[in-house]
């Protein structure tokens, strides 16, 4: 292959201006990890909340919980994507669906990626919900109503907290999967990482210059997020909780 390498690329000035080509991504990685964390914020808010429903006795919770969860998890990210962005705005009330349609950019893309990481994110979030209360020992609820709390106390004061130690390691995932599902957006204009990085190759014609440096950053960002989640992991464990199940499992 002829092809001629140039790594000092990244550190001459980009055509917009701002700065040089690795200032440039940077900057991309901004909008990435606003991106992400936005959503982060949806998706654990939403999938907290379903994932618990859909451990509930009220049935038709149950029903609407898991419609909820096979809708959104079935339809592929880069759709979801089109319809939040192209359909959305059209089948608002002509107000709001004009507003965002006129917001102007990046954030008339930032906004509706950051819905659609979100919701999409939060099925899958619920699902770890579901499986971590479901794997836990069934007398923390009764516990709980021995006690004279409510179901919502229970789930509240006992249960949840319980959960959300062993649900650390996989969340880590999901919050790493979030940060590089945020790549999609570039298809609704977002100049994001992946955006930027393609930006990069079109403008200077150094296309594995501009997608390896991509990939280090996404790697080094999301090493950064393991460390972390381990860190955390470490602080909030409960000595033995994960053994002792472990043991009554077998």
């Amino acid at each position: 292959m002829n092809y001629n390498w140039n790594w000092g690329i990244l550190l001459q000035a980009e055509p917009g201006g701002s700065g040089s080509y690795l200032q440039y991504l940077v900057v991309g990685l901004g909008w990435t990890l606003a991106t992400a964390l936005a959503a982060w914020v949806i998706a654990l808010a939403i999938g907290l909340v379903v994932g618990t429903l859909r451990t509930t006795p009220l049935k038709w919770i149950v029903r609407l919980s898991n419609a909820y969860v096979e809708v959104f998890r079935n339809v592929p990210l880069i759709v979801q994507m089109f319809l939040w962005f192209f359909v959305l705005p059209e089948v608002l009330p002509t107000g709001l669906g004009d507003w965002m349609k006129q917001m102007p950019p990046p954030w008339g893309s930032y906004v509706p990626a950051v819905l659609c990481l979100g919701i999409y994110t939060s099925v899958r979030v619920a699902e770890q919900v579901r499986a971590g209360i479901q794997s836990l020992p069934r007398g923390q609820g009764m516990a709980g109503t021995a006690l004279g709390l409510s179901l919502l106390q229970t789930y509240r004061y006992v249960i949840l907290p319980m959960v959300m130690r062993i649900m650390l390691p996989p969340l880590t995932s999901e919050f790493m999967n979030i940060i590089k599902n945020s790549s999609v957006a570039l298809t609704i204009g977002l100049l994001e990482l992946t955006g930027r990085a393609r930006a990069m190759q079109e403008f200077s014609f150094q296309v594995f210059e501009a997608f390896a440096a991509a990939t280090a950053i996404y790697l080094l960002t999301n090493l950064v997020v393991v460390l972390g989640m381990r860190a955390l992991e470490r602080k909030v464990r409960v000595p033995g909780l994960i053994t002792a199940q472990g043991a009554g499992a077998q």
